[in-house]
C-alpha cells in the first residue's frame, strides 16, 4: 500500500500544469493616419501606443498555455467580422495495416500511471496546448508503439529533409500538460528530440514612397535578381496583383485545410523582393517560391517546418522568414541544416519592443536578423533589440503591393524582404559567392548608425549593397 501511495503521489506531481510565457504577438492599428502598426509586445517601450488585448490568454495575459483560437489576431488594417479559422496542420492517419506492438522496454501501461523520467519543462512562448512534436528513430510501427505506450494520438508524421529524421505530431487526448508529456517521452530511447508545437507570428507593423533603393545604395535601374531563387514563408498571396506578374515560380500550401482569408502580408513581402512594374522590388527577375504557412498572422512549428522542407527542396539560394516566435530546437536544427546546404537565411528581428526577448528564427546562428529603419535612418521604435540583430534596412512606411492593390507598410518583416532582395542582386552579379562570404561582406560594409561597431539596436549598421558587391573576395 505504501508503494502504491508513492506512485500515485508521483503521478499527481507529474500532472501539474506548467506555466508558459505569454504569446509574443498582439496586433492593432496605431493612431497615425495611414500608417498601420503591429503591436507585438505590450511590455515593450512601444506599448503605450498600442491598445490592450482583453482576450483571455492573449499576449500580456500572464496565463499558461493558450488554446490556439484565442491566439488568432489580425495583423492587418481591417479586423475580421468574425473569428478566423484555426491554422490546424493537416492530419495524417497512420497506415491501416500497421499494428501497434509492445514498446521497447516493457508492456503498455496507462498514461495515468506514467512517471516523468525527466524534469518537467517550463515552456517559454505560446504553444498548441494538446500537441508535442517528436523526432523518432524508427518506422511507422515504432511511431504507433510510442503513441500506444504514452496514450497519444498520431496526428501527422513525415520524413523531414532538414531534420534528417521522422517528425511526428502527437496529440494529447487526456489533457496532460505538454511539459509532463515531454518529460514522459524522454523514457523512450526512440524519441530523439521532443518539443512543444510553438506558435509563431508574422512581423508586420504596416502603413509613402519606397526610398529603400536610395538608402541601401542600390541603383533601381541596374537592380536585378534575374533567375535567383528566393523562397518566402508567409501568408497566402494575391498572385493576380500586377506587381507579381511572372514573379511566382511555384507555390506550396502548408495548411491546405485552413481557408485563405488574408493575402496582404505575403503579397507585400514578395513584391518588395521581386515586384515588377510601378511597384518594382529590389531584385526584379528573381524567381519567388512562395510557401503559405500563416493565416491571420499565426502559424505553428509543424506547419513552418513543412514549409521549410519544401523550400529546401526547391534549390533556392535565399529563404525569407518574416516571422517571430520562441526558441525551438527543431527550428534551430532546420535552420542550421539549411545553412549547411548553402542557403542564405534572412529573418525579421521582431516588432516586440526594446525590452522584448530575442526573436527566433532571427536569433539563431547563421540567420541574418534584420531590423527596420525609416527614411532618415532612424530605428523603428517597436523593433526588438539585442546582440543578435545583424543589420538594418528600410522598413518604415514603404509602398508595397498588397491584396487590395497597394499599401503603405511598416515592420521588420518588410526590412527583411529588402535585405533578401538586395542579396539576390549580389548572387546574380556573382553566383559563385558563398553564404559565408555574403554574410561577411554585409557586416564589413554596413554603414554604422549607432555606437561604434556592432550594437544591439542597428546591428552592424545600414545595408550598403553597392559596397558589399565591391567587396567580393
Amino acid at each position: 500500500m505504501a508503494a502504491k501511495a508513492v506512485i500515485r503521489f508521483a503521478v499527481l506531481a507529474a500532472a501539474m500544469t506548467i506555466a508558459a510565457v505569454p504569446a509574443l504577438a498582439q496586433t492593432s492599428d496605431s493612431n497615425a493616419g495611414r500608417t498601420k502598426t503591429d503591436c507585438t509586445d505590450t511590455t515593450g517601450a512601444a506599448a503605450a501606443d498600442c491598445p490592450k488585448d482583453d482576450k483571455g490568454g492573449g499576449a500580456g495575459g500572464g496565463q499558461g498555455a493558450v488554446v490556439l483560437p484565442a491566439l488568432i489576431v489580425d495583423l492587418f488594417p481591417n479586423p475580421p467580422a468574425s473569428a478566423a479559422p484555426v491554422p490546424t496542420p493537416r492530419p495524417s492517419a497512420p497506415p491501416a495495416d500497421t499494428q501497434a506492438g509492445p514498446p521497447a522496454g516493457g508492456p503498455i501501461v496507462s498514461p495515468t500511471d506514467l512517471v516523468a523520467t525527466a524534469p518537467r519543462r517550463a515552456i517559454a512562448g505560446a504553444f498548441v496546448p494538446d500537441e508535442v512534436l517528436v523526432t523518432v528513430d524508427g518506422d511507422a510501427g515504432a511511431v504507433q508503439q510510442i503513441a500506444a505506450s504514452f496514450g497519444l494520438e498520431v496526428r501527422s508524421q513525415r520524413q523531414s529533409r532538414l531534420l534528417g529524421t521522422t517528425l511526428v505530431r502527437f496529440g494529447i487526448p487526456d489533457g496532460r500538460p505538454v511539459g509532463t508529456v515531454l518529460a514522459q517521452l524522454a523514457a523512450d530511447g526512440r524519441t530523439q528530440r521532443r518539443e512543444p508545437n510553438h506558435i509563431y507570428s508574422l512581423q508586420q507593423a504596416a502603413g509613402i514612397v519606397n526610398y529603400a533603393f536610395e538608402r541601401i545604395q542600390l541603383d533601381n535601374k541596374q537592380a536585378s535578381g534575374e533567375n535567383v531563387r528566393v523562397a518566402v514563408i508567409d501568408t497566402g498571396i494575391d498572385d493576380t496583383n500586377p506587381a507579381l506578374a511572372g514573379v511566382i515560380a511555384d507555390q506550396f500550401d502548408a495548411m491546405p485545410e485552413v481557408p485563405i482569408e488574408k493575402r496582404d502580408h505575403g503579397t507585400s513581402v514578395d513584391g518588395l523582393i521581386a515586384g515588377v512594374g510601378a511597384l518594382e522590388g529590389m531584385a526584379p527577375g528573381a524567381r519567388i517560391y512562395h510557401a503559405r504557412a500563416f493565416e491571420d498572422g499565426r502559424s505553428t512549428m509543424d506547419v513552418i517546418l513543412s514549409a521549410l522542407d519544401w523550400a529546401a527542396e526547391q534549390n533556392v539560394s535565399i529563404i525569407n522568414m518574416s516571422f517571430v516566435g520562441p526558441k525551438n530546437d527543431l527550428l534551430a536544427t532546420a535552420c542550421r541544416n539549411a545553412r549547411g546546404l548553402g542557403i542564405i537565411l534572412v529573418a525579421a528581428a521582431g516588432n516586440n519592443g526594446p525590452k522584448a526577448p530575442y526573436g527566433y528564427p532571427a536569433a539563431y546562428p547563421g540567420v541574418i536578423a534584420v531590423t527596420a529603419t525609416d527614411a532618415k535612418d532612424g530605428l523603428m521604435p517597436q523593433a526588438n533589440r539585442g546582440a543578435y540583430v545583424f543589420i538594418s534596412a528600410p522598413g518604415v512606411e514603404m509602398v508595397a503591393p498588397s491584396g487590395a492593390g497597394s499599401d503603405v507598410v511598416t515592420g521588420t518583416s518588410f526590412a527583411a524582404a529588402i535585405v533578401s532582395g538586395a542579396i539576390a542582386n549580389l548572387i546574380h552579379a556573382a553566383p559563385e559567392r558563398s553564404a559565408d562570404d555574403i554574410e561577411k561582406a554585409l557586416a564589413a560594409t554596413a554603414r554604422d548608425l549607432g555606437p561604434k561597431g556592432r550594437d544591439k539596436d542597428f546591428g552592424y549598421g545600414l545595408l550598403d549593397i553597392k559596397a558589399a558587391e565591391a567587396s567580393k573576395q
